[in-house]
């Protein structure tokens, strides 16, 4: 069942800390080393669902604040202590907050849903302190091109979001555009972290084909 991304996400949002799959696990596993370091920053975390983030920065230090389209993902991170009082309903691409703002702009797994990129690296570079670092991660485009789709399984139903999914080179255009400097980027597999997921549903061989396909691409970015 094709939905839109924030009616998707209303659905999901009341059972999305119940649902783990590999692709948050390797994200949760190869991102805080690209964060770091985090203590004492002011973050900015972008599209920041149910505070997955929020939560995880403000144990090491940070100054977290999120946005977020949904309000029932939202209502979520309110549940959470370091996430409570510090989000606001907002779209990435007209963003609350003032100019040059940030250490850190961070934006996880949802650039594919953003229908203006180049929108959304303006207000994440505008956001952005000088010398701040402005970062993407995202399902990787090889995934997509593989036949993955940005679903979920709920009550018998799935549910597979609308998407724009822009080229990495699109991506980095963007950020030149936005005034940002590309400082790294990099594609990330599944490793033996992530094993059991395909384990347990009775997939190791995907697993074994997988491992050696990216599944995560991440930018980073410096503003000058």
């Amino acid at each position: 069942m094709l939905v839109s991304v924030l009616e998707g996400h209303r659905i999901w949002a009341p059972h999305y800390d119940q649902y783990r799959n590999p692709l948050l696990d390797l994200e949760m596993r190869i991102l805080p080393d690209i964060l770091s370091p985090v203590s004492s920053r002011h973050l900015l975390d972008l599209a920041c669902g149910t505070g997955r983030w929020m939560e995880y920065l403000s144990h090491r230090g940070a100054c977290v604040f999120g946005a977020d389209i949904c309000g029932e993902m939202l209502a979520q991170a309110e549940k959470k202590q370091h996430s409570r009082g510090r989000s606001v309903i907002a779209d990435i691409a007209q963003l609350p907050f003032p100019d040059n703002f940030a250490d850190i702009v961070l934006c996880s797994l949802a650039a594919g849903y953003l229908p203006s990129i180049q929108s959304a690296l303006a207000e994440m570079a505008r956001a952005a302190k000088r010398e701040g670092r402005v970062i993407i991660s995202d399902l990787h485009p090889a995934g997509m091109s593989s036949g993955w789709t940005r679903s979920f399984r709920l009550g018998g139903n799935v549910y597979e979001l609308e998407n724009f999914s822009p080229s990495v080179a699109e991506i980095c255009a963007a950020g030149d555009r936005a005034g940002l400097r590309l400082y790294m980027q990099s594609e990330f597999c599944f490793g033996e972290p992530e094993r059991h997921y395909f384990r347990e549903a009775g997939k190791e061989h995907l697993y074994r084909g997988l491992c050696g396909q990216p599944a995560i691409w991440v930018g980073v970015w410096k503003k000058a």
